[in-house]
């Protein structure tokens, strides 16, 4: 008796979990609190004993095809899927501390900066200095500065403090668009002239 009353009581809580899930959803038990995944946003909901998961295939929605679709001119230019990290110009990413004659200059020359051309480090294997991106969630990025670690389809996107890293980004894989490829040089004279003109600067010559 007592076996029989404990398979029904299974038997109904698997169809209460299962049933009534959407197509393509699954639920894992996971304690108190449940979050939704879908397309890599996360929503909590308390009071909840499972979580809700969806499988999503690469050929699925982006992060950048949701920026493409509001900005439809960055679709005339290439799309590049990278790792992107987050750095500052502090001892835990670059081995310097401000007393240090290099503090805050990059590969380049130039120094660092967030602005609306933010520098980034990049294998210039890949994007050549000067090179200009555009980077869903941080907007567009000068390549000015390489790194030890940074190899292959990697970016290191500049922040000011340790917590911006953080706080701001941490680690994301996405595809970022190419809107100038360098000629594997950028100056302080470039960087103005993005700010002033834009990338339509990119075009005339530099002395």
């Amino acid at each position: 008796m007592k076996w029989r009353r404990l398979c029904s009581v299974l038997a109904v809580s698997i169809i209460a979990i299962t049933a009534f899930a959407p197509s393509g959803y699954t639920y894992n038990l996971a304690g108190i609190t449940a979050v939704k995944t879908t397309y890599g946003l996360q929503e909590n909901r308390e009071g909840s004993q499972t979580i809700k998961k969806r499988n999503v295939r690469a050929s699925s929605l982006t992060m950048a095809d949701e920026w493409n679709a509001q900005n439809p001119a960055l679709a005339h230019y290439p799309r590049v899927r990278v790792v992107a990290t987050g750095y500052y110009a502090g001892v835990e990413s670059t081995g310097k501390d401000p007393t240090h004659p290099s503090y805050g200059v990059t590969y380049s020359g130039v120094k660092v900066r967030r602005g609306e051309y933010s520098t980034i480090a990049a294998d210039l294997r890949v994007f050549p200095l000067g090179t200009v991106l555009y980077i869903p969630g941080y907007g567009y990025g000068v390549v000015a500065d390489k790194g030890g670690a940074i190899r292959g389809n990697k970016i290191d996107l500049y922040f000011p403090t340790k917590q911006d890293v953080y706080n701001q980004w941490g680690k994301k894989t996405l595809d970022v668009f190419v809107l100038h490829k360098g000629e594997g040089r950028i100056t302080e004279t470039m960087m103005n002239l993005l700010h002033e003109k834009g990338i339509a600067a990119m075009a005339q010559p530099y002395q």
